[in-house]
């Protein structure tokens, strides 16, 4: 994959946008810096007239946005995502500005797609969205004043992304990192599992869930550790039927 054509598979998603100027707004920033995939979900605004003048010379990249009903179907088929977010919640993910996350952002699209994902302007995103990222990305600002514009905040993503292309030498992954779809197929059942052999009490989860999506998303899972994972969730299904049969 050549240098350029790493900054395509860079995904931007927007959640529930409400003002068309912010969708034109985030396709200029995009596009000055070479980032072409924009993903809208849940769009509150149309793609009108406001947005393709905002927009400038980036229109083609808002006709070429795909709109998407949920976070889970923009994420599918990406190999990471990470939450844009000027807040920290319990049991954070790994937590990094986007000058730290660009050169490890740039090494994983060699494996395949990866997102970054915004809020909408109003709510920001909520505690179940964040949880179906991997990272969070935090922009430093004034404390005193960190309210940052759509566009801004996009713009900063895309500008770290860009030097760092520029600046160096990517190596090429060794191995091939799991999708995101096939990373929360593995943690629904690893969920049921772990009822089944009663190591998860279902009316009294605590936090177990939470923290297991903590663990994987600080350790990245490629696609042959999903298999080895599925290979042990079967075999304590497996292990627990049996001693069920047996009365133990």
């Amino acid at each position: 994959m050549n240098q350029p054509s790493l900054l395509h598979q860079v995904r931007v998603v927007l959640l529930q946008t409400s003002h068309p100027g912010n969708l034109g707004a985030v396709a200029r920033a995009m596009k000055v810096m070479g980032l072409l995939d924009l993903v809208l979900v849940e769009p509150k605004c149309a793609i009108d007239d406001e947005a393709r003048a905002r927009a400038s010379g980036a229109v083609d990249v808002l006709n070429n946005a795909r709109i998407c009903a949920s976070l889970e179907e923009a994420l599918a088929d990406t190999v990471l995502a990470a939450a844009c977010t000027s807040r920290r919640r319990d049991l954070p993910h790994p937590a990094f500005t986007p000058r730290q996350a660009a050169p490890e952002l740039l090494r994983m699209v060699q494996s395949g797609p990866v997102a970054v994902v915004f809020g909408s302007e109003t709510f920001g995103l909520s505690n179940e969205q964040l949880m179906k990222c991997r990272w969070l990305l935090n922009i430093p600002t004034n404390p005193e004043y960190a309210s940052l514009n759509l566009g801004a905040a996009v713009q900063v993503l895309a500008y770290e992304l860009r030097c760092t292309l520029e600046d160096a030498v990517l190596p090429l992954p060794e191995f091939q990192l799991a999708s995101h779809a096939a990373q929360e197929s593995l943690l629904s059942e690893m969920e049921k599992v772990l009822v089944e052999i009663d190591f998860l009490d279902p009316a009294n989860p605590k936090r177990l869930m939470p923290r297991l999506r903590r663990f994987f998303a600080k350790a990245g899972l490629e696609d042959e550790e999903v298999a080895i994972w599925r290979g042990i969730l079967n075999a304590a299904r497996g292990g627990s039927r049996r001693k069920q049969g047996s009365g133990g």
